[in-house]
């Protein structure tokens, strides 16, 4: 196993099993970069770890299914199910918040990382945003 590998699982495992920010915040690199679907583009450590601040007080008790691990160079990818009980608050990117909806989520995405000295400097989520707000209930409703 390379440094990459180390590092995304070490990423998952603060994520998931026992969140931990401190714990993600020493895995970024000072001006690494983030990409995701709810966000758009993260720069800085700080930033990421606020946005995975928001994400695990949203869904605390969140598990990863891993479907495909994969290394190659400096570079992590994972496939898998994100999964979880959403019981915290929701964030907006307009800063306000919604309140839990206490629904289950189970949603396929994909992370990949790059690290450079032991630290990502390039991270990009992939999963499908709609299924996500569409699970907790906060898509309107279909007109006829």
């Amino acid at each position: 196993m390379g440094e990459a590998r180390e590092v995304m699982d070490r990423l998952t495992e603060a994520l998931t099993t026992h969140p931990d920010i401190k714990a993600v915040g020493e895995l970024y690199a000072q001006d690494a970069v983030a990409y995701t679907p709810d966000e758009g583009e993260i720069h800085g450590r700080d930033n990421i770890v606020e946005y995975w601040r928001q994400m695990t007080e949203a869904v605390p008790g969140a598990r990863f299914e891993s479907l495909h691990s994969y290394e190659a160079g400096d570079t992590a990818i994972d496939e898998g199910i994100f999964s979880g009980r959403n019981t915290g608050p929701i964030q907006l990117p307009t800063g306000e918040s919604l309140p839990a909806t206490q629904k289950d989520v189970r949603i396929r995405g994909v992370d990949i990382a790059t690290v450079k000295d032991g630290r990502i400097v390039d991270y990009r989520l992939y999963f499908d945003e709609m299924e996500f707000l569409g699970q907790l209930g906060l898509l309107p409703d279909e007109t006829p």
